[in-house]
């Protein structure tokens, strides 16, 4: 049994949740999200709490209802305050500008990299840091991934583009031989 799906979620203030036929439609001061109840999973809203509860004790069902839990739980929280990723980039002649809502990198390839960003993102940037956020937490994690991957770290060196306080592993180079004999 689910120890995740059981738990109920609390409705802070300043955010509504609807259920419209099987779709779950979050409301706050930072935006709205929706999304779909999985098959043989009710959710209901009582006394500013949202309970979800399974049909059957089918195994694939199980995993939904401890899903759609946590998912929703991640919709409550992005409506009231958003989520964001802080990015840093690390290299020597490596910089990062903002041209409207483009992201331009100058990242050691000999022209510019451009990105932009998708709808409900919004990226900014202060020196060296890169910082992405949004109310949709999977939607502001994999753009700072796809920011992340146009130039991972290298181990040798690290330069590159990590997350902030990501521990980046680094190698030993080459040992010079002895010449003397």
């Amino acid at each position: 049994m689910s120890k995740i799906g059981k738990r109920p979620i609390t409705i802070p203030d300043g955010v509504e949740v609807k259920i419209e036929k099987e779709n779950l439609i979050f409301r706050g001061p930072a935006g709205s999200l929706t999304f779909r109840i999985p098959l043989f999973i009710k959710a209901e809203v009582k006394d500013k709490k949202i309970f979800f509860n399974k049909e059957n004790d089918i195994k694939q069902t199980r995993a939904n209802w401890g899903t759609i839990r946590s998912l929703a739980q991640n919709a409550v929280t992005g409506v009231k305050s958003g989520f964001e990723k802080n990015l840093e980039l690390e290299g020597v002649g490596y910089r990062v500008t903002m041209e409207g809502e483009t992201l331009v990198l100058n990242i050691g390839y000999s022209h510019p990299i451009r990105f932009n960003p998708p709808e409900g993102i919004k990226i900014s940037i202060a020196k060296n840091t890169i910082k992405v956020s949004g109310i949709d937490k999977n939607l502001a994690g994999r753009t700072a991934a796809q920011i992340k991957a146009r130039k991972p770290v290298e181990p040798y060196k690290g330069k590159g583009i990590h997350y902030t306080g990501e521990y980046v592993r680094r190698k030993a180079g080459k040992k010079v031989a002895s010449a003397a004999k």
